[in-house]
């Protein structure tokens, strides 16, 4: 499923680059303690997390995410997403929990 589609079959908000909406999700990795995700995630995942600062824009980067899903309504400052923009790096933002976010993509196949 490329970007784009999770976005129209879920309604959550692309908040960055449309640049991005090509690139395919291979998978779905969860989690908000950024060393583990980057000993856990592989390349492709949509990443869900409840973090919005500077570091995960580094770290979605280093493992080649299709995208950074930021749930439970967090915020996302100027400098990131800028920094996601620079980086062709998809942000999409939600209401939801993760725990919902997670349940939405199993429903849809990832």
């Amino acid at each position: 499923m490329k970007v784009s589609e999770l976005i129209q079959k879920t309604g959550w908000n692309n908040i960055s680059t449309d640049d991005s909406m090509q690139k395919e999700i291979t998978g779905v990795y969860v989690g908000d303690l950024l060393s583990w995700v980057m000993g856990k995630g592989e390349q492709g995942q949509a990443w869900i997390t409840v973090q919005s600062h500077i570091n995960v824009i580094a770290v979605a980067v280093l493992l080649e995410f299709s995208c950074v899903i930021i749930a439970d309504e967090v915020s996302v400052t100027d400098d990131v997403l800028a920094k996601a923009k620079e980086e062709n790096l998809a942000i999409i933002t939600t209401n939801s929990s993760s725990y919902e976010c997670t349940r939405k993509l199993i429903e849809l196949g990832l």
